[in-house]
């Protein structure tokens, strides 16, 4: 069976591991931790880079950077994963669910604006596949409305728009490194990122249980001790180091993935043409990460006779999110604004190929013969 996954690992993580375990320091912001978060400041030139557990974890601390609070409104796509909602929702938000764009299955910056109420807080754009959404659309209706921008870049690293790498247009922004990511530290893992200086300072108290605990350790303070908000948002360093032996390999990795998704387009192009499937749209502002092929067949009948045929192939694919507006939470939680025109639609034809770090290149022909035999008549 050809797995829809496998952790990257590039050989390096195993010495650092084995360095951080046996170091005076790991239960976080040791020498990896640092290393690591150097080199997001560097590569995404971010005021702050913060390490988390995970993705969740970074977006619980950007909601409560931004102070949200029981009533207030947060706009987002419906189709997203359940912890781009659930961070707001912990503190009491309601979530506003707009429609998704087509094309790249991000959310539509066009529907944003009337979705805005005098109680609305934030928008929190999630950058789908590692695909960009309009954040020039996005930053305008945020500016002018007073609203805060939290991006879910969960999927986007070494992605960008317009040059610029996703995560470096709002206030703040939330990576993955989830073991289906690109880069992983070591099966969960994440990343925030501060852009606006104002939240430099509550976010390192924040993640430190509420204490002033690194200002102690860079000798700012004379004791440390609780004096605000705060949980437990500090990675081991065994995470750390894991990270940083795939952090060195960045560029590999990411051609690595791009060839595989590149491989998938050629391959299956013919299929598209005669409109049998449906492949990725990359706008013209912004480069992706390789994170993710998919495609789009008819509707949710075809996908299921798909993905058995697949199955039966030795080829392990699966589809997405369920949309959140339907979910039990969702509809406790939040509401759809307008008109679901093609956040379900789409979700329910859209199937994700196997794409890793390694993916061999007889694999990923097994795969598109496997989906051109499947539509032989």
């Amino acid at each position: 069976m050809i797995p829809f996954n496998r952790p990257p690992h590039t050989g390096n993580e195993d010495q650092f591991v084995l360095a951080a375990m046996r170091s005076d320091k790991i239960s976080g912001d040791g020498a990896y931790g640092r290393k690591c978060q150097q080199w997001f400041e560097q590569h995404l030139d971010c005021a702050k880079a913060l390490l988390t557990p995970s993705c969740t974890q970074s977006l619980e601390m950007a909601a409560l950077l931004i102070d949200i609070q029981p009533g207030d409104e947060v706009i987002m796509p419906s189709y997203t994963f359940v912890s781009t909602a659930n961070a707001f929702v912990l503190r009491g938000a309601k979530i506003v669910f707009v429609d998704i764009r087509p094309d790249t299955m991000n959310i539509d910056e066009t529907l944003i604006e009337a979705a805005i109420t005098e109680k609305t807080k934030a928008i929190v754009p999630v950058h789908y596949a590692g695909v960009g959404c309009d954040m020039e659309t996005i930053l305008d209706i945020a500016k002018r409305h007073n609203l805060f921008v939290i991006e879910d870049a969960a999927q986007g690293m070494m992605s960008t728009y317009k040059g610029k790498p996703l995560g470096t247009f709002g206030h703040m922004a939330a990576y993955s490194f989830h073991e289906t990511k690109n880069f992983t530290s070591g099966g969960e893992g994440g990343l925030l990122i501060i852009n606006d200086e104002r939240f430099i300072h509550r976010a390192e108290i924040i993640r430190e249980k509420g204490t002033n605990r690194s200002q102690f350790f860079r000798g700012q303070v004379d004791k440390y001790s609780w004096v605000d908000l705060g949980s437990s948002y500090l990675p081991s360093e065994i995470q750390a180091a894991y990270l940083w032996g795939q952090l060195e390999q960045a560029n590999e990795i990411t051609q690595n993935r791009l060839a595989t998704w590149a491989s998938y387009w050629h391959g299956l192009a013919g299929l598209a043409q005669e409109g049998l499937i449906e492949l990725p749209t990359i706008p013209e502002k912004c480069e992706h990460n390789g994170h993710m092929f998919y495609l789009k067949v008819r509707d949710l009948d075809q996908r299921t006779a798909l993905l058995e045929h697949l199955k039966a192939d030795n080829v392990y694919a699966v589809f997405h999110y369920v949309p959140l507006h339907s979910a039990p939470a969702g509809l406790r939680f939040g509401g759809f604004h307008g008109v679901d025109a093609f956040t379900t639609q789409e979700s329910d034809r859209l199937l994700r190929l196997p794409l890793f770090y390694g993916l061999d290149e007889v694999s990923t022909n097994h795969i598109i013969q496997s989906i051109k035999n499947f539509f032989i008549v």
